[in-house]
């Protein structure tokens, strides 16, 4: 290859994260390039998810994702604001199911005292105030409500991100994907390839390469191995509700350890749908098994025990970026400065997981800190 191109700032991803992290950099003064494998943005987490805007209730005191998905999520309802990007404070409710016993009444004071640890209030409701809100056959003996859980359009709030780092002099490269790399002075040097393979020179680069982002890390030499995490895949399928929405809140059962279990969302155009499981896999594959349905009315009619036979239908799967492995405690964002790369203007993103889409603006600034 020829001598390298110089660019201020690369991103590595156009998800969502990567888009907020280059519209961050790109406002800050910075030059941009982002550069994407796929052929648009946002093809892979970041539109394969329940699309909802999270309160932050979940994550242990003083977790990244306890902080940055409560500083997120009250960013990004004032940007989805100001923006006039489609979302709903619908709410949510948290529900013990009748057949879970004192044992669902026990995770849900648990949910309720980590909330409160992260300065989010749940009030909790009786089985029957509950069942009030949402009487069309939610059936629980105890809730905890979040009514500042919302819904959004993520492909317009990606949308609006590029187009806020545009129009601050980024670029975004499609069908770019990072083959290799090295650490050089003063900077990193990445290999693209697509159709018109080169070579960049970056004083400063930002791995947000979602479920590529150990991939990458480990193809750019120099950037010291022990300092990447595992990666492992969980997939999460949903299925979509024919007929009338049931619920105007989202429902959620108690959590599970891997993931906050069978709920009921439904999008801004009133689509009901059911999901994610958890299926552990060891390639990305996306296929939906139909025959997931009876696993999924099961855990469903815990909580609405009339849902119709035959109402649910094969919609989508998305695919968790864990740093955990299956049976292990659930882990934190890994998000590392320059510091904990241990190599100068090399930032990286592993786990990005949920709530990722919430938190996104909340990574960026704290990225942009680091890079800018």
């Amino acid at each position: 290859m020829t001598t390298p191109e110089t660019v201020e700032r690369v991103v590595i991803g156009a998800g969502v994260v990567g888009l907020a992290v280059a519209r961050a950099l790109a406002l800050a003064g910075c030059e941009v390039v982002i550069l994407e494998a796929a052929e648009a943005f946002g093809t892979a987490t970041s539109s394969r998810n329940s699309e909802v805007i999270h309160a932050g209730v979940y994550y242990p005191e003083g977790s990244l994702k306890a902080r940055l998905c409560v500083r997120g999520r009250r960013m990004l309802y004032r940007y989805l604001a100001e923006r006039g990007i489609a979302h709903d404070t619908c709410g949510k409710l948290i529900v013990a199911s009748p057949a879970g016993g004192e044992a669902e009444h026990d995770a849900l004071r648990a949910v309720q005292a980590r909330a409160a640890a992260a300065g989010v209030d749940l009030p909790w409701l009786s089985g029957a105030e509950a069942m009030a809100l949402e009487p069309d056959g939610l059936a629980c003996t105890a809730a905890l409500l979040s009514p500042e859980t919302g819904i959004l359009d993520s492909h317009g709030l990606m949308l609006s991100l590029l187009g806020d780092a545009e129009a601050a002099g980024a670029a975004l490269a499609l069908r770019s994907p990072v083959t290799g790399g090295r650490v050089v002075d003063g900077g990193v040097d990445l290999d693209v390839g697509g159709e018109a393979p080169m070579r960049l020179r970056a004083r400063g680069v930002v791995n947000c390469a979602g479920l590529g982002a150990q991939a990458v890390a480990r193809a750019i030499a120099g950037v010291p191995p022990e300092t990447v995490p595992p990666l492992h895949l969980a997939r999460g399928v949903y299925f979509a509700l024919s007929g009338r929405a049931p619920f105007r809140r989202l429902i959620y059962p108690v959590p599970g350890p891997a993931s906050l279990g069978l709920h009921y969302t439904r999008d801004l155009g009133g689509q009901g749908r059911f999901g994610p499981d958890v299926e552990w896999i060891d390639r990305i594959d996306y296929t939906v098994d139909p025959g997931r349905a009876a696993l999924f009315v099961d855990g469903i009619r815990r909580y609405w025990p009339g849902l119709p036979d035959g109402a649910l239908s094969p919609a989508y799967a998305g695919i968790r970026p864990k740093v955990q492995a299956p049976g292990e405690p659930a882990r934190d964002f890994v998000i590392q400065s320059p510091r904990e790369t241990r190599v100068p203007g090399y930032a990286a993103l592993y786990g990005i997981e949920s709530p990722g889409l919430t938190s996104c603006l909340a990574i960026a600034e704290t990225v942009a800190e680091w890079t800018a």
